[in-house]
């Protein structure tokens, strides 16, 4: 079946089917969204502003490759130079391109909020549906959070880093100054996402112009203002290990991290389905041609800003901003030049800020109103605007208090960064792997959406997923600098698995009780009757099983 293949499917079904059998979408272009949306039991509660281009242009900013390199590039640069910055990042865009390509064909199936961590419910039996759906949800809310969190932590810095610049690095930029300002910045986010969705698409549609654009810009002063340039030898085969480890393998390696921190949340646009215009095909499609994109456009920034790089940036600090890119954009281009580039690199991370929290507190409404957080409902509640204005200030209050880490160590707040890939990532591959192993069990009945696959295709791409998500992981987890102490561990794997243990835990002693996966919210007698004989058990009929 081609990628945006159809699967003849019955009627509108009752809400066993629809709650937990897992209906994929209709392939038609006459899709009726609340129609598709009930068809999984849910009711719409938000109005559909976000068209095609406000959906694209969502996906790209999430990922927002131009400040994302920004506040990453020092890793691979200076901790395993220009070989990690350049062959690691199309090392993870490939595997990232695996990675979202499975997401995507998930997405378009199961277009709700709860994005894959509803998808992980419908893929699974029903005895696992409650510990699967539980787990991923978790997961999924505790890299989303620490998403918002580091891409606002890297704005603060950004920003000082201008200010840096014009003292030439004489200026001190205190831990109450850089915790300061993002903790205002995230208020402003908080009090933009507090408005109408309408309001969200209409703001949102431009940002992907001003990404590409920035990068596009940035690349050309470069370019024309660098009068030595470095050689392609040192830009593409140089590799300088400054870990500590005696391995040049594992100092080349360490450059994933800027490309699968830069590379994650794909599954942003799937949070906002139920706002999107003909969500199983428009919010899949903008996941595929963002991933591309931002892995493309990222692999052309990284090159230039290697061969634009001052010759000693490697054995040295990385200037008197504080910031690698900072340095190599003001050293070329000059101060004048590097402000009117600046802004709009800040401009992008403000961007990438505003779509991860809109995700961010959509997520938290769906899994509430699935009755998966100890909340009794609360951030599940729409404010008068159809917002949920409740989610929207949890995401800034929980990211206020990973960012108030850094008054503790700087090392923790580093281990943010890692921590956003290792959690989402983990969170996509469990619903990849259950999409593998359950996809033809009677009481899943997988359906594919418009983006398909196929079969025996999706199954080589998600294998190929879940091995990179794997790999990757385990680099992302490692410490950096040897040898290791206290100030130098990576904790980013003692939050995830924590946080694993944690939900796993409170599931077993509380959450069992009350939570077993997505809950219908229609509010009709017939919907409760038939969602409660599913719950129990009632068997699938034959004439439901996919043609597949």
């Amino acid at each position: 079946m081609g990628m945006f293949g159809s699967s003849k499917k019955d009627g509108f079904q009752s809400s066993d089917d629809v709650v937990m059998n897992g209906m994929g979408s209709s392939a038609t272009s006459t899709i009726n969204d609340d129609e598709e949306l009930a068809r999984m039991g849910y009711k719409s509660e938000f109005k559909r502003e976000f068209t095609n281009l406000g959906t694209i242009s969502f996906a790209f900013s999430i990922m927002g490759v131009c400040s994302s390199v920004t506040s990453t590039f020092d890793t691979p640069m200076l901790l395993g130079g220009p070989a990690s910055v350049v062959w690691c990042w199309i090392m993870g865009a490939t595997g990232c391109f695996f990675i979202g390509t499975s997401i995507a064909e998930l997405v378009s199936a199961y277009p709700t909020n709860g994005g894959l961590y509803s998808a992980s419910c419908y893929l699974v039996p029903r005895r696992y549906r409650g510990p699967v759906g539980y787990i991923v949800g978790w997961m999924n809310l505790l890299g989303q959070v620490a998403g918002v969190a580091s891409t606002e932590f890297g704005l603060s810095r950004m920003i000082w880093a201008a200010v840096n610049v014009r003292y030439d690095g004489a200026y001190e930029v205190t831990d109450g100054k850089l915790v300061g300002l993002f903790v205002g910045l995230l208020v402003i986010h908080g009090l933009l996402n507090s408005l109408a969705t309408k309001y969200l698409a209409f703001i949102t549609q431009s940002f992907v112009f001003v990404n590409l654009g920035a990068v596009f810009a940035i690349c050309v002063a470069l370019l024309v203002t660098t009068d030595n340039k470095n050689s392609a030898s040192y830009t593409f085969g140089s590799v300088i290990n400054e870990t500590g480890w005696n391995s040049n393998g594992f100092a080349f390696l360490l450059g994933l991290l800027s490309v699968q921190w830069t590379m994650t949340d794909y599954d942003a646009s799937a949070h906002i389905c139920e706002e999107v215009r003909r969500a199983s095909i428009a919010a899949p499609v903008a996941i595929f041609i963002a991933v591309i994109g931002t892995g493309v456009v990222g692999w052309i920034f990284n090159i230039v800003l290697v061969l634009c790089s001052p010759p000693d940036l490697v054995n040295s600090l990385p200037g008197p901003s504080g910031m690698s890119v900072a340095t190599i954009i003001s050293t070329n281009v000059g101060k004048a030049g590097f402000y009117g580039l600046w802004v709009f690199v800040c401009f992008t991370a403000f961007t990438v800020v505003q779509t991860a929290m809109q995700a961010n507190a959509r997520t938290f409404f769906a899994f509430s109103r699935d009755g998966g957080l100890p909340d009794r409902g609360l951030f599940a509640k729409m404010a008068p605007n159809q917002i949920p204005i409740w989610g929207v200030w949890v995401v800034v209050g929980l990211s206020a208090l990973l960012g108030l880490l850094q008054f503790a160590s700087a090392i923790a707040v580093n281990a943010v960064f890692s921590l956003c890939a290792v959690a989402l990532d983990t969170s996509y591959a469990i619903p990849i792997a259950c999409k593998l192993f359950f996809r033809d069990h009677p009481e899943v009945n997988y359906k594919p959406g418009p983006f398909d696959l196929g079969k025996t295709r999706g199954a080589i791409v998600n294998i190929i997923a879940i091995a990179w998500t794997v790999f990757n992981v385990c680099i992302l987890i490692m410490p950096t600098y040897y040898p290791v102490t206290a100030e130098t561990m990576n904790y980013s794997w003692v939050i995830t698995v924590a946080v694993m243990l944690l939900a796993g835990l409170w599931y077993l002693v509380s959450a069992r009780h009350y939570y077993d996966g997505p809950r219908t919210n229609i509010d009709t007698k017939e919907s409760d009757k038939e969602t409660e004989a599913s719950i129990s058990g009632s068997p699938h009929d034959e004439d439901r099983k996919s043609p597949l």
